[in-house]
């Protein structure tokens, strides 16, 4: 469990391959009076995917393929498409990738996923120059800042020193990057002092997972035409952006998207990793062909697939808009079992609620995605000591740089704190999706502040793969501690409220992240969601990420975020968050803010498809009669909050 603070308390597991498991499987629960949850990665920390008495894990539903538009501009409908596994109707595109599921293949995946040295080796030699990773302890204070400590070995006021990314490397030196990554073990949180919280092995209601001997699978092979051009395995090699053969950044895709399906088992990564690894093609400068990666507007890693049904903001939102902005259809098993495919035309009034409260209406099983082609992404991190004295200077003048940046142009300046003994970090985030000769610009801006020396600057031209996984990176975050997020939308960011955010993050404890996202462009562009407009325009994401420890209590965990977003922002806050960042022990009139003024259309929705609130496990704050209930009625047990 990514958040180890949760009870299982679930009956049985059930593993369907297909749809049509998953509607026998919702049958037999309403047949038996058994509430059920869905597992499939992205769905809060809250615990709701494991909530129910049967835990419905979509882990096997992996199938992916990705197919140019068709002459008239359209796709092959998933009805069209044959389900996961099997030889039916003829295929969208080439085979391209029926990715293995055995239960070993996951628990091996779990820990390969989980290590994100890939986006920056200088940024993961920087915070973990010791190479592990220290636990998130809130009862030992971070080191304070009240004097302001310098290095000698630099001048104050300096330049930012800029290290070559991966891309810039040698060949050699990515390969033993490569090496590293693979031969890196997952790092865990150490057991608890006393009485071990987990259930014996034998009790693991994971323990399916486990299913005998298996080997992990190959590579996911790509048989689309333009393999017989480029490998697709290059938008994973860093070193091929130094290569004098790299033509990417002025390759010119032939289409201007793409569209890709997914099984709902698929981990955000998987899919990334999919569609870096079968390129479409394009023509290069010289005219001949070449390929170009086309890849979905998702969040960072880590998250599941269900972003496409809560939001998903990331590094192509401002270009492309929201995940469920460039969901065009989705396979989905409603309350009594019926399977239907939705999309603008077919049950529009599902369709609409899907997309911002998906896991309120039914159970997807199979999503069609736009994809956008990313040739190359001009991106990186700065990173900065924290302290109270300048980081108000220096968020000023991040907030200063990004207004009016252009779409293409993502950015992000967050505080982080810890580990234990470690200094907090200012870190800002940039991500121009083009070459450098036109993000540089920005980072020029941006990187202008001398009001304290830079730390590092690792901003390069980079795959985006790769960028992926740079949040991540610097979260250090670990599967099985406490988490706990909370977030809002905001209209601006006044000197007062910056001045204010410096001096409460100064108190909070180590493992706690303060987030600033540039909102605004192409998510202003979509209106036919439940998501209101309002939100949309916000110019702001704020977000509070905390972890720490399984085997530590403090309060100030909690109650710092909840100051910070409930009363430091609530001059400039907007409704509720996007759906995507709600957290755990959330009030049902946050909930409902996150919808506005779309609330009561959104309930009738819910009564049409859903009338018992069968789907309870999740996001709804309402009982089956409409009103409102405390959160810690439908969320499971925490082991210690």
């Amino acid at each position: 469990m990514f958040n180890g603070d949760v009870k299982v308390a679930a009956m049985a597991v059930a593993c369907p391959l297909d749809a049509q498991d998953v509607s026998q499987t919702i049958v037999f629960c309403q047949k038996h009076s058994r509430s059920i949850s869905i597992k499939a990665g992205g769905y809060g920390t809250a615990g709701w995917a494991v909530g129910g008495d049967i835990i419905l894990d979509l882990s096997k539903i992996v199938q992916a393929e990705i197919e140019p538009p068709k002459d008239d501009g359209t796709y092959t409908s998933i009805r069209n498409m044959p389900p996961p596994g099997t030889k039916g109707k003829e295929r969208a595109a080439p085979n391209i990738s029926d990715i293995a599921a055995s239960g070993k293949r996951r628990r091996d995946d779990n820990a390969r996923f989980r290590i994100y040295i890939s986006s920056s080796p200088s940024v993961q030699t920087f915070l973990h120059p010791s190479g592990t990773t220290e636990p998130f302890r809130p009862s030992n204070r971070r080191r304070l800042d009240d004097s302001l400590q310098t290095d000698d070995s630099l001048p104050q006021n300096s330049p930012c020193p800029i290290i070559p990314s991966e891309s810039a490397q040698s060949e050699s030196a990515s390969e033993q990057s490569a090496t590293l990554t693979r031969s890196t073990p997952p790092t865990t949180p150490p057991p608890p002092s006393s009485e071990p919280l987990a259930p014996p092995a034998a009790a693991d209601p994971f323990g399916y997972l486990d299913d005998g001997p298996g080997q992990n699978p190959p590579p996911m092979p790509s048989t689309s035409r333009p393999a017989r051009f480029l490998p697709g395995s290059m938008f994973a090699s860093p070193a091929f952006l130094a290569s004098t053969q790299n033509m990417l950044t002025y390759a010119t895709p032939i289409h201007a998207h793409a569209y890709v399906t997914f099984g709902a088992g698929m981990r955000q990564k998987e899919v990334d990793q999919f569609c870096a690894a079968n390129p479409l093609e394009a023509q290069s400068l010289a005219g001949g062909p070449s390929v170009v990666p086309y890849h979905i507007p998702f969040a960072a890693h880590p998250v599941g697939s269900a972003v496409m049904l809560l939001g998903g903001f990331g590094f192509l939102g401002r270009l492309h808009g929201l995940s469920i902005d460039n969901l065009v259809e989705a396979e989905v098993v409603l309350a009594d079992g019926r399977i239907v495919i939705t999309s603008e035309r077919e049950h529009p009034d599902l369709w609409w609620a899907l997309r911002g409260a998906g896991p309120a209406f039914g159970v997807v099983t199979r999503y069609k995605a736009r994809a956008f082609p990313v040739p190359v992404v001009f991106a990186g991190s700065l990173i900065y000591r924290f302290h109270r004295a300048t980081a108000p200077s220096l968020i000023k003048h991040f907030r200063d740089c990004v207004k009016g940046a252009p779409r293409e142009l993502y950015a992000n300046v967050l505080l982080t704190a810890g580990p234990a003994g470690q200094d907090s970090l200012v870190v800002i985030q940039m991500c121009y999706v083009g070459p450098k000769l036109k993000g540089q610009e920005f980072l020029q801006a941006i990187s202008s502040w001398d009001g304290e020396r830079c730390l590092l600057n690792e901003v390069d031209e980079k795959s985006f793969l790769h960028q992926q996984d740079s949040v991540a990176q610097v979260l250090r975050g670990n599967a099985g501690n406490k988490w706990f997020i909370r977030s809002a939308l905001i209209s601006s960011l006044p000197d007062d409220i910056v001045n204010k955010t410096v001096l409460q993050f100064a108190q909070t404890p180590v493992g706690c992240t303060w987030l600033f996202e540039l909102a605004g462009g192409a998510l202003v562009d979509f209106e036919n969601s439940c998501l209101p407009k309002s939100q949309r325009q916000a110019v702001f994401t704020v977000t509070a990420l905390h972890q720490w420890d399984i085997d530590f209590e403090d309060p100030r965990c909690v109650e710092s975020a909840e100051e910070w977003i409930a009363e430091t922002l609530a001059p400039v806050t907007i409704g509720g968050p996007f759906p995507s960042f709600l957290g755990r022990h959330e009030l049902p009139g946050r909930v409902m803010a996150c919808f506005g003024e779309n609330w009561d259309r959104l309930c009738e929705v819910k009564r049409t498809y859903d009338p018992s609130n069968f789907f309870r496990n999740s996001l709804w704050p309402l009982d089956a009669k409409g009103e409102a209930i405390p959160p810690e009625t439908h969320e499971p047990e925490h082991i210690r909050f």
